[in-house]
Parts: structure tokens; C-alpha cells; sequence
């Protein structure tokens, strides 16, 4: 192209008023968050961070500059805490039917084997973990599902097994932007912004046709980038006036092999057709050219999920728990270096030289000499600044409290003596918050997008599947048929661990209160409580039904089995007994 210039315009093509106007609304509330955006990156930052030198404390003129990482403590007991809550044991998940077909115990062991075997194959706990950092980190949280068949054909038509079915996918709060001032998550249009290859977006045409991408519109953007393989920036006029995220100019995006995509999700008014699109799902590549507008194939009506962690009023964009702790973390910082710096300054104190004074080593031990009106002192700091540990401590403490992390939660015990009934007291009070934030999380968040997993079974599972489930009875490993009749149903996946984590403790406590109170010892109410009951409430309460330990006058059967062992045992030594003193037959003469 040398001697003259193309402009980009004439390279790309025009632009579908579409694209342009999903594009236009991206950009838009992107740049409505950018303050939010920039609180989250200094968040992340000292979370992160091995010295102040990482963090907005740079700017202190202090020598040292360490940083007690008392964030990413508080995050990471966050994470621990709320993980152990949502998946205290195995048996976390429960189905709830809406008719007496869908409450069958066969259709609910079905449904719940199948969804067990696909989170366990998929990495489900993994990707929670995941999404529980960001609702810690980010006080956002958004994730969606897909069907995927990672099944893989060799080059002698030989068949790979991999993941087939449902799998929950983790969406960034930095690549996705909404309507902040909708009523609700679900209510609110959403553009999702996501980076792929030319070869991956083959694959999805490919593998997908019932997605509905346009296959006339990816040989467009593929002779795009063919078009413009071996021109450099200045072959282009304006070229630089381009900027895609993340990319640099134009050209170096449509050079790089990659193509931007956004994925809008909601109603939106067609501009040329002059029709309401409701609840469609359109695909933008470049940000220019629609590759698919279909509409949105969920039964469930919504494919995308959003919770936050303090939520504002009018504002879909929530806080996060370490959010309005960055400056105590500067405050920690702070104090932390200035005490270092006044232990330097006692340690080597600025010298205060007067008159005449040959030089000298500052060292231990060193010899100053000095004249007539000569004098050395030394200038010591207010030792008071030496203190500052009281206060850091104050702040960190004050810091887990406001964060709904109580330090019991670390297994670090309050001062004062305590009962052991008073330290459950305490610690279930104390975890109010936490329990809050995360049966929240749990309700509004997993327990939808887990029932997503599901509809995506059904609506895309071929002829069948083959899930492994366990014998009761024997404990022995099963391979089941699985079709989507099979998992036809009314009703809901309801996640449970957090729920029965917190309720189950209390229950057991107050339990606990009452048989040890004098109301529970007194004769005429205990003739009252059926002691079988309770040993079940108690192997339910403590999640111990798989050990069988609760078995009607069992203990009686047991101890009459004892007596009969100590019987036949006692008969056996006095046989023994009896042999070893009766008296040896004499031999008769020969």
C-alpha cells in the first residue's frame, strides 16, 4: 500500500446500526462504573500487595515500607468460612417437587444423582470458589451456564470421552456492564464482553448450529482480518483513532488473531426492522457486525445470575466487605512504618555536630575527637510513636468485625472465662452477619443458577446419559441411564448447606440447654420425651445418620449379647478349672 492510505472505513465495511447502538450503550455504562471500577483495583491491589510501594501508601515518606497484608487475611477467612458453610458434607443439595410424580423418591434420586455427577465432573466447588472470591473482592458476583461436549474424535475416528452436560461458568464484574438504575438484575439489559479466537468462534458455528450465528457474517470478519495481514499503522488513515479494550489501535486488534465479543441480554428495540426484540440474546463481533440475534433459548427466561454483598438503594452495583476498610489498611501501613521508622532513628539517631570535629565511623565502640568548643549529640525521636502497635491492633480487630468476620471464626478465643455452652452463645451471635451474607449469596445466586445447570440438561441432553450413583443398601457403585424424561419435572434444586449450617447448630444448642436445665431433669416432663426421638433428632442435628448409631433398644440387644459372651466365657473357665483339679487316675500294676 505505500504511496498511499486506505481508510479504515473501506477495510472493515460498514457497520450494522445495531452492533453500533449495543456497542454505544457498552460504552456508556462502562464509563458510568469507571469510579467503581478504580475503587475495586485499589481493593485488589492491597490484597495483594507485598509492600507499600504496590498501594496508594507510596505517596508516605517513610523509609520502610512494609505492609501488614490484613485484608487478605480478612478475605481469605472470608472465603475459608463461606466455603466450609455452603458444602458442610455430601449431602448439601436437596430437590423440592411441585407434584406427587415430582416428588417421587425415584424422580428426586434421579435428579439429584445426575446433578451430583456433573458438578463433581465439572468442577463445580471449584467454580463457586471462585465466584465466592469475587464476592468477597468485588462485592459483584455474576455467573451463567452452558451445555458443553468436550468429547473429542481421534484421526483414526477413534472417540475421546470427555465432559458432556451442564456446566456454571464464572463471568467478571469488569467484563460485564448494566443498567445500574434497573429495579433488578433480571429486569436490567446486560452486555457481556468476552475475548475469543477466530477458531474458537468456527467451533461454536460449527458445533452449535442451532444458536443461529450468521456463517455469511463470519467470512466477512475472517476476510477482514486476511485483508489487512502485512499493512502497518501508517497504511491506514485514522487508524489510530480506533481503540478496541485491551488491544491498542485497530490494527494491532484485527493483527492479533483475537476477536472481541459482546453479548447483549434483555429487550431491545431493532432500529432497522422497528421492532421490540424481547428477551433476545444478540452477538456482536468487532463492534460492528451482529453474527447472531436470536432469541433467548432458556426455558428459565434468564441465563446470567447476579448477587451482591451490601446492596445500595438504586444502585444494581453493590459493595464489597473490604470495600470501606482500604483506609483503615492505610491507617495499619501508616503507623506500622512510622514505628519502624522511629526504631531506625533510636537505633541510628541523627548526630548534632558542633565546632570543630574530626570525622568519624558511627559504630560501636568508635572514638570521637573533638576540639576545644567541638560537642556530638545525638537527637532521639518521642519515643511515644513505639506505642502505635496498640492501636494497630485495635484496628485490625475492629476491621474483621466490620468485614462480618469474627476472630472466634479463626479459633482465636475472646478474653474472659467462659462455659462451653457461653462460647456457642457467643460465637452464633457473633456470626450473624456472616450467616446473612452468605444464606444470601446461597439463596439468590447458587439456588438459580444450579436450576439453569438443570434446564440446560434437559433442553440440550441428546438421547441419554450414564451417571454413577450408590447402592443404599450395599454401598455398592451403580451406572445409570439417564434421558431427559428422566429428569422432566416440577420443581427446584434448593442448596441447603448454609442454611442447615447455621440452623443446625442452634438447634443442637438449645437442645443441649434443655436436657442439662432442671426443666429437662425434672421426672414428670422427662417421662414425657421419647428417648428413641431424641437420639434421632441428635443423629440428624450432628449429620451422623450414615454410621448407623441410632437403632431402637439397641443397646440393650448389645449389652444382653455382652452378658451371653461373659457368661459362656465364665462357663468356660470353670470347665477349665474343674479339669486342672480333678485328681490323676492311678496306673494300674503290671
Amino acid at each position: 500500500m505505500a504511496g498511499r492510505t486506505l481508510d479504515i472505513r473501506d477495510v472493515i465495511g460498514p457497520s450494522d446500526r445495531l452492533a453500533t447502538h449495543i456497542t454505544a450503550e457498552f460504552q456508556r455504562w462502562n464509563d458510568m462504573r469507571k469510579q467503581w471500577t478504580d475503587e475495586k483495583r485499589e481493593v485488589r491491589n492491597y490484597i495483594f500487595a507485598t509492600d507499600t510501594t504496590k498501594t496508594t501508601n507510596q505517596t508516605l515518606p517513610w523509609k520502610n515500607s512494609t505492609t501488614i497484608p490484613k485484608l487478605c487475611q480478612i478475605r481469605d477467612n472470608l472465603h475459608a468460612n463461606y466455603m466450609a458453610a455452603l458444602f458442610p458434607n455430601d449431602d448439601w443439595l436437596v430437590w423440592e417437587g411441585d407434584d406427587e410424580d415430582s416428588e417421587s423418591i425415584e424422580k428426586r434420586k434421579t435428579i439429584l444423582s445426575y446433578m451430583q455427577n456433573k458438578m463433581r465432573q465439572s468442577n463445580f466447588r471449584t467454580t463457586v470458589s471462585e465466584m465466592v472470591y469475587d464476592f468477597i473482592d468485588f462485592g459483584n458476583v455474576v455467573g451463567t451456564t452452558e451445555y458443553v461436549n468436550e468429547t473429542r474424535m481421534g484421526d483414526d475416528d477413534e472417540v475421546f470421552p470427555g465432559y458432556v452436560g451442564p456446566m456454571a461458568q464464572r463471568i467478571s464484574p469488569f467484563d460485564i456492564v448494566f443498567n445500574p438504575t434497573a429495579t433488578s438484575f433480571e429486569r436490567s439489559p446486560k452486555i457481556f464482553r468476552s475475548i475469543k479466537t477466530i477458531g474458537e468462534i468456527a467451533a461454536d458455528i460449527e458445533d452449535h448450529p442451532e444458536e443461529g450465528y450468521m456463517k455469511e457474517v463470519f467470512k466477512k470478519i475472517n476476510a477482514t482480518r486476511k485483508s489487512v495481514q502485512g499493512l502497518k499503522t501508517t497504511d491506514l488513515a485514522n487508524g489510530d483513532q480506533y481503540l478496541i479494550d485491551g488491544f491498542g489501535s485497530i490494527l494491532e486488534y484485527y493483527q492479533s488473531g483475537y476477536v472481541e465479543i459482546l453479548e447483549f441480554h434483555g429487550d431491545l428495540w431493532d432500529i432497522d426492522k422497528e421492532v421490540l426484540l424481547k428477551n433476545h440474546v444478540v452477538t456482536i463481533v468487532d463492534r460492528i457486525h451482529v453474527i447472531r440475534k436470536v432469541a433467548n433459548p432458556s426455558w428459565r427466561g434468564q441465563s446470567m445470575r447476579h448477587a451482591g454483598w451490601r446492596l445500595r438503594p438504586g444502585n444494581l452495583w453493590a459493595m464489597g466487605p473490604l470495600d470501606n476498610l482500604v483506609g483503615m489498611q492505610y491507617r495499619i501501613d501508616h503507623l506500622e512504618n512510622l514505628k519502624a521508622d522511629v526504631f531506625d532513628q533510636i537505633a541510628y539517631p541523627i548526630a548534632k555536630v558542633r565546632g570543630f570535629v574530626e570525622d568519624w565511623e558511627f559504630e560501636p565502640g568508635a572514638r570521637i575527637y573533638v576540639g576545644d568548643e567541638g560537642d556530638v549529640d545525638f537527637l532521639r525521636p518521642d519515643t511515644t510513636a513505639l506505642n502505635a502497635d496498640t492501636q494497630i491492633a485495635l484496628l485490625e480487630a475492629r476491621m474483621e468485625d466490620m468485614a462480618g468476620a469474627p476472630r472466634q471464626a479463626m479459633g482465636i478465643r475472646t478474653p474472659g472465662e467462659k462455659t462451653a455452652f457461653e462460647v456457642q452463645s457467643l460465637d452464633n451471635a457473633s456470626s450473624r452477619i456472616f450467616q446473612n451474607k452468605i444464606q444470601y449469596f446461597e439463596l439468590n445466586y447458587l439456588e438459580p443458577l444450579m436450576n439453569d445447570m438443570l434446564e440446560q440438561a434437559r433442553r440440550n441432553m441428546e438421547l441419554s446419559d450414564v451417571v454413577r450413583t450408590l447402592d443404599d443398601e450395599f454401598g455398592t457403585a451403580l451406572f445409570e441411564t439417564i434421558t431427559p424424561e428422566d429428569l422432566a419435572a416440577r420443581g427446584k434444586l434448593r442448596p441447603v448447606g448454609a442454611r442447615h449450617f447455621a440452623a443446625r447448630a442452634n438447634k443442637f444448642q438449645n437442645l443441649v440447654n434443655l436436657t442439662n436445665s432442671s426443666i429437662g431433669q425434672d421426672p414428670a416432663v422427662n417421662m414425657h420425651i421419647s428417648g428413641v426421638k431424641l437420639a434421632k433428632v441428635i443423629e440428624e442435628l450432628l449429620d451422623i445418620e450414615r454410621f448407623g448409631l441410632v437403632q431402637e433398644n439397641i443397646r440393650v440387644a448389645e449389652q444382653l449379647e455382652t452378658q451371653r459372651l461373659v457368661n459362656t466365657g465364665a462357663a468356660s473357665l470353670d470347665e477349665e478349672a474343674a479339669a486342672a483339679s480333678a485328681p490323676i487316675p492311678e496306673e494300674e500294676p503290671i
